[in-house]
């Protein structure tokens, strides 16, 4: 008999029981073990009984977050947390050393760190989307908080002592089992509990201060807001797309438009024809959240490093590092030294194609290619040269069209079925929520929330955010991801449809991949489940994707033109953005190098003492790679990678190395990228395992052999002799 699968029976009954009566309660869904109650009341939906009963036959369960909606709840929720795992370590550590086991150590210190993580998780969540600045504001600092008792957990010494009284027994294990024991030792060596007490304990400080500052300097990202007002003349060549967006048009000849949006930052600067606009937007935008991140991300730098030299590592881009598949400083910088190098012919090529176009635009013989003309010449060059127009495609991108053809496509090649449920609760009107179940046995693996569109407050990129990853509990059951989307599309104009372009299309695809990606795991433990693989990893199943949005088959499954939905993209349209795209390919990586450059270079020479401003040196980085940037201009303050992914920028170009070699198993085939068997590997040998065993592993596993960057450096057209 299945224990596990009676319990979550059991659930399902008090779910419909708490349905039927409207009880107001703590979760909108069921957990054991899931927490505090805090929250309003909320008509559970029916449509989801099904799921969880079938979830249950598998042996897991489906789990909705609780929503705090006020900053006492935030306050309340977090507390709780700390208390109860707290406690959680205090068990631990009482434990007698002759009673210690793999479970009641090292899995029960992987367990108190899951649940505390579902609540620090859906605050930092709120933080991001909440309509409400006193519930953001609260949250945010609700997450620095907890932050903050975080890194304590790293220094507790009676847990290190338990660990290392379980260490002591000489364990033998296997598998993930194996990988997590080996990973927490090897945290605790990182975290500087070799060192002597009052060394350790200053580590502990000044990590506490990095993680606050962190928090801080993302939130003041997130909150930057800068209005720029232009007349319809100096928006010349902006599409509706934009002009016609809600807030947009503010006045008879006045048109607002906001630096800090990415979707208004791209329209204007791939389409406006008049230089001064382009150079305004490229300027504050270059200048974004300057007066309160800079000192502060003078300060961020300047302590990591002093982190790193106290732990024993050379640079905190060492440090960094270590755990990646990249394994150090100089093996990252070398990539992106001879990437860099093998561009610079065809680089040196596209600007001087794009600077051919503004001589014959602007009739200046001496015009150059400047910071805020790159991304409008290379959208020009497409249309003259190759007559592709990116802004004329977006009738074959209706939002909704798009979307489903997305899920249509990823149905067919992961065998799966996306369905949307009802959301019991909503902290914007137009989120959607979706389950995802596997198409052959109808398991439902897991649920993502979309919130797709701009507003004030919001984060104000694209990313994937995990509220709850999957892994085993105690008990047996699988406790089965949910996760959120939170992007920045255009919105619907009036009765037309929200018209994405091809490249909004990509960051779709490539959106929803990571979401997959954690939604498919089957990983035993949430420190490996889904999308927590090796930094320079985690992009490479969603590059990959982005691959299928280039196939015609799969195009014409959803590409149509919504006022005539016989019309679909010619192919020798497709043919010629592909050729547009090759032929500006450069330009796009070396940009990518010079932030990743950037990233690397800070993260190496910027100490306390050393004399080296993080603006100046950023500055000079990325102009040295790609082009200079604007004077007195201080683009890092915005670059929000420089937190989370902190020398690990390369990744991307990292990554899509990897996910060049990938795709060969797709273009290979006969099916192309409908190959199911393909996409049913690519499932279990690279999603579903997440980061449970080596990357290279999973990688061989897939591919039948070892990874090539050959196949990358002949999509660039990139002799492999100069790299």
């Amino acid at each position: 008999m299945n224990t596990a699968s009676n319990r979550t029976r059991e659930l399902a009954g008090l779910f419909r029981f708490y349905r039927s009566i409207k009880l107001s309660v703590s979760f909108v869904f069921l957990c054991v073990g899931a927490g505090p109650i805090l929250g309003q009341e909320t008509e559970l939906p029916s449509n989801l009984d099904a799921y969880q009963e079938k979830a249950a036959t598998f042996g897991a369960y489906l789990v909705l977050p609780h929503f705090e909606r006020s900053p006492e709840e935030i306050e309340a929720s977090i507390q709780k947390a700390i208390d109860d795992a707290t406690m959680a370590m205090d068990a631990i550590a009482a434990l007698p050393d002759g009673k210690r086991t793999f479970e009641n150590t090292i899995v029960a210190l992987e367990n108190l760190g899951s649940d505390a993580s579902v609540v620090s998780s859906r605050i930092n969540i709120i933080k991001e989307t909440s309509q409400d600045p006193e519930v953001r504001s609260a949250a945010r600092e609700a997450v620095k908080r907890f932050r903050n008792w975080s890194v304590g957990l790293d220094y507790r010494e009676d847990i290190y002592e338990a660990v290392k009284a379980f260490a002591e027994t000489s364990p033998v294990l296997e598998g993930e089992d194996k990988l997590l024991f080996d990973e927490v030792m090897r945290d605790y060596r990182r975290s500087g509990m070799a060192l002597p007490s009052a060394e350790r304990s200053e580590v502990e400080e000044m990590r506490k201060r990095l993680s606050s500052m962190l928090t801080d300097f993302r939130s003041n990202i997130s909150s930057t807001r800068e209005e720029l007002v232009f007349s319809r003349a100096e928006l010349a060549g902006v599409p509706a797309t934009l002009l016609e967006q809600e807030g947009v048009k503010t006045g008879e000849d006045e048109y607002t438009v906001m630096p800090n949006v990415t979707f208004h930052f791209v329209s204007v600067m791939e389409n406006c024809s008049v230089e001064a606009t382009r150079r305004k937007m490229k300027e504050t935008r270059y200048s974004l959240a300057r007066e309160e991140n800079a000192g502060l991300l003078q300060d961020i730098v300047e302590l990591r490093a002093a982190i790193a030299e106290k732990l024993g590592y050379e640079t905190w881009a060492d440090y960094r590092i270590e755990p990646k598949m990249a394994k150090d400083a100089e093996t990252a910088l070398a990539f992106e030294r001879e990437f860099v190098e093998g561009l610079e012919p065809k680089f040196k090529s596209e600007l001087a194609a794009f600077r051919e176009l503004k001589v014959e635009e602007t009739g200046d013989p001496n015009a150059e290619i400047k910071m805020w003309d790159w991304r409008y010449y290379a959208n020009q060059l497409k249309k003259r040269r190759y007559s592709v127009d990116t802004e004329a495609l977006r009738v074959f991108f209706p939002y909704e069209q798009t979307l489903r053809g997305m899920f249509s496509t990823y149905e067919r090649t992961f065998g799966l079925k996306i369905e949307e449920v009802e959301a019991p609760y909503r902290w914007v009107d137009d989120l959607t929520l979706h389950m995802v179940s596997d198409a052959e046995t109808g398991e439902p693996l897991g649920l993502v929330y979309l919130d797709m569109f701009p507003r004030e407050g919001k984060y104000n990129h694209f990313a994937q955010f995990a509220f709850i990853r999957g892994k085993q509990d105690p008990g047996g059951q699988y406790r089965r991801p949910t996760v959120a989307l939170l992007c920045n599309f255009p919105k619907a104009l009036g009765e037309e449809p929200a018209l994405l372009s091809h490249s909004e299309v990509e960051t779709l695809f490539h959106e929803f991949g990571h979401a997959l990606h954690s939604i498919m795991t089957r990983a035993k433990y949430q420190r490996f489940s889904g999308t927590s693989v090796p930094r320079d990893f985690v992009e490479v199943p969603s590059q990959l994707l982005e691959r299928w949005t280039w196939s015609k088959p799969v195009l014409d499954t959803f590409a149509r033109d919504y006022r005539d939905t016989s019309k679909t993209i010619p192919a020798e349209v497709l043919e010629r953005m592909k050729q547009a795209q090759l032929a500006t390919v450069a330009t796009h990586y070396r940009r990518q190098l010079g932030l990743g450059m950037l990233d690397l270079t800070l993260h190496t020479q910027v100490k306390e003492g050393s004399g080296k401003d993080v603006i100046e040196l950023s500055n000079q980085v990325f102009s040295k790679v790609f082009l200079p940037v604007p004077a007195d201009t201080s683009f890092a303050t915005f670059f929000g990678h420089l937190t989370g992914y902190d020398a690990g920028y390369y990744g991307y170009a990292w990554a899509d190395a990897i996910a060049s070699d990938l795709s060969t198993v797709f273009e290979e085939s006969e099916k192309g990228y409908f190959d199911e068997e393909a996409g049913k590997r690519l499932r279990e040998e690279i999603y579903a395992p997440g980061g449970s065993r080596e990357i290279e592993t999973s990688i061989k596993r897939f591919l039948g052999r070892s990874r090539s960057i050959e196949p990358f450096l002949q999509e660039l057209g990139i002799e492999s002799g100069n790299s």
